[in-house]
């Protein structure tokens, strides 16, 4: 029976949120590392994207049974009842949201609850079922544990943030994309309207392509604007290049569910990579690198 609640809280999106959200933390942090804070701000994130996951559980458990990804699902099958799932969706997202605002800071807090509204009130509740551009609405709430992570040290929204915000977003694009094009039958089984469905898989492929030169773009402006450094930017080309690489060399070969599992496959590791590499090679800002360099010359005045 735990098993079946721990699975309503969706373990992979989880995890995959720990890996972005230390990214952003550790590039806002800059090689000063409060700990505490750290781990407050990984379990408090934890804890609403679980939460966001639960509720969407709940929210999605009609069309669940016609997918056949999710028809083994607890509340499609009934082995939890939604008043249980509703109880625990608020639990874990109460505690997230105070250890946020108590450990962290307020604006932290108030990004977490930025991406849950989108998630669970405008993605789950309306866009999903309704319109073609719910998968670009999301992707800010997929975008917003870097963001997270990144306000909790810097404790304001300035270029940096925003920048991570672009990136994140771009990435979930193409990503999802791949997903609604090799699950496409579940995707038309229940009638959502993902563009692969409501405008065709030749079109979602074409954004897909689109969307990987937008991220590839948009994740150098973190090495020119000041943030990161050239290590970072030699290997996000790489990876970019790659991706789009496989994108555009297997782009006709006529086995459309292949194709996107393989670019949803490298999109993992690009995700995995730019959330690694950005929170090694961070610049400092040029305010603490002059005040070093006085420090360093001062005594040849005296």
């Amino acid at each position: 029976m735990l098993k079946r609640y721990l699975l309503l809280t969706k373990p992979g999106i989880v995890f995959g949120n720990l890996i972005s959200v230390t990214g952003g933390f550790f590039l806002a942090s800059r090689g000063s590392i409060d700990l505490v804070l750290f781990f407050a701000t990984v379990i408090g994130v934890s804890l609403v994207v679980a939460s966001g996951c639960v509720f969407n559980n709940v929210i999605d458990r009609d069309i669940d049974e016609y997918m056949a990804r999710t028809q083994k699902r607890a509340l499609v099958e009934g082995t939890i009842d939604v008043r249980s799932a509703l109880i625990m969706a608020c639990l874990l997202g109460t505690a997230g949201f105070l250890l946020l605002l108590i450990i962290a800071n307020p604006l932290a807090a108030g990004v977490a609850l930025f991406g849950f509204a989108i998630y669970v009130g405008a993605y789950s509740l309306w866009l999903k079922r309704h319109s073609v551009h719910g998968t670009l609405i999301g992707s800010l709430s997929g975008a917003a544990p870097p963001v997270i992570g990144y306000c909790a040290v810097s404790n304001e929204f300035d270029l940096g943030a925003l920048l991570v915000l672009l990136i994140f977003s771009l990435w979930q694009m193409p990503h999802s994309y791949a997903i609604a094009i090799f699950r496409l039958e579940d995707y038309r089984a229940a009638s959502i309207p993902v563009l692969s469905v409501a405008k065709g898989v030749a079109s979602a492929k074409r954004q897909t392509v689109a969307y990987i030169v937008a991220f590839g773009v948009a994740a150098t402006l973190l090495t020119l604007t000041g943030y990161t450094g050239y290590v970072y930017l030699v290997v996000m080309i790489v990876m970019t290049l790659y991706w789009l690489y496989i994108a555009i060399a297997r782009y006709g070969q006529g086995d459309d569910s292949r194709w996107a599992r393989q670019l949803f496959g490298i999109s993992i590791l690009v995700v995995t990579v730019l959330s690694a590499v950005m929170a090694i090679d961070y610049q400092k800002p040029a305010s603490e690198v002059t005040a070093a360099q006085l420090d360093l010359t001062a005594p040849l005045h005296v």
